[in-house]
């Protein structure tokens, strides 16, 4: 199995027709079983044309309406990605993943009052993310996919570079993900750690599971907490920033630390307080997790 998405998902592309739409879209379509998954783009000023056989619609509603859509997966530029994200919740797409980088707080903080107030029941993964593979099955995003292998190890991390670090680390050692997911590192986003922690403790076909966080923020903290009392399977976890400064953003816009809180040996320490195995050396995350499961057999 796997969670968010597999081969029967239906996603179309918003922002398809740009470089990068296009781009990726191709990759995602070579992946798997994505010839049959991507049914189709939206680009108003485009409507009624065709892109590589695929059927580009004025709207995200007449998209899902005419081919089944589910999934939407956003490269619009930044000042346009959050009507995006906006139109797509309005249209009731299931899941609606944002690879858009740079989009402005502001912005972002009216789509989660928009979508609250409206009773969205989207779910949101990024901004600001690498998206998410099932092995084997599916790619929706910019994630490379001959690192991925299928399997029975999830994978969900803050960071999109440290997502395939761990992936391939993984796949070097025979460990195969169910499904390999990157939430975003925007100070104002979508699906948690706790959120994809809940899926993957869930599907019978996850066995175990590799959290990545890095400094700002409680959402590992929180994710901790969650596991301590609910999780039934291990967690092995590492934080990127050990030796990142206070004040200083690194990296994500969500990444920095201030008046002391958000830093990555403090959320170290709770998840390990949780129970959960960590380590400071990110070359050592699938070594690590083998351990915990091998001393799981015995």
């Amino acid at each position: 199995m796997s969670i968010l998405v597999n081969g029967t998902s239906r996603v179309i592309t918003q922002g398809m027709t740009g470089k990068t739409g296009r781009f990726h879209t191709t990759a995602c379509r070579e992946y798997g079983l994505g010839q049959e998954c991507f049914v189709g783009g939206v680009n108003p000023k485009k409507a009624g044309e065709t892109w590589e056989g695929l059927p580009i619609f004025g709207t995200v509603k007449e998209a899902k309406e005419k081919t089944g859509a589910n999934v939407s997966v956003i490269y619009v530029p930044p000042a346009g990605a959050a009507n995006a994200i906006i139109e797509a919740s309005d249209a009731g797409i299931e899941l609606i993943i944002c690879i858009t980088e740079g989009i402005p707080v502001l912005d972002m903080v009216k789509v989660r009052e928009h979508m609250k107030k409206t009773g969205s029941k989207s779910l949101l993964l990024g901004p600001n993310c690498p998206g998410l593979v099932t092995p084997g099955e599916i790619k929706v995003g910019i994630m490379p996919a001959h690192i991925h292998k299928k399997g029975r190890i999830g994978v969900v991390s803050r960071s999109g570079t440290l997502t395939y670090e761990a992936v391939a680390q993984l796949t070097e050692l025979g460990l195969g993900q169910s499904t390999a997911v990157g939430i975003g590192g925007d100070p104002i986003n979508g699906l948690k750690h706790k959120d994809i922690l809940k899926l993957f403790n869930e599907d019978p076909e996850t066995d175990a599971v590799v959290m990545i966080g890095e400094i700002g923020g409680s959402d590992e903290e929180e994710a901790a907490l969650w596991i301590k009392e609910n999780m039934t399977k291990p967690v092995v976890g590492f934080i990127a920033g050990v030796t990142a400064p206070a004040g200083k953003r690194m990296g994500h816009a969500g990444a920095i630390i201030s008046g002391g809180k958000g830093t990555a040996e403090g959320k170290l320490k709770v998840m390990e307080e949780c129970g959960i195995k960590t380590t400071r050396n990110p070359s050592e995350i699938g070594k690590l997790l083998k351990e915990v499961l091998d001393s799981s057999i015995k």
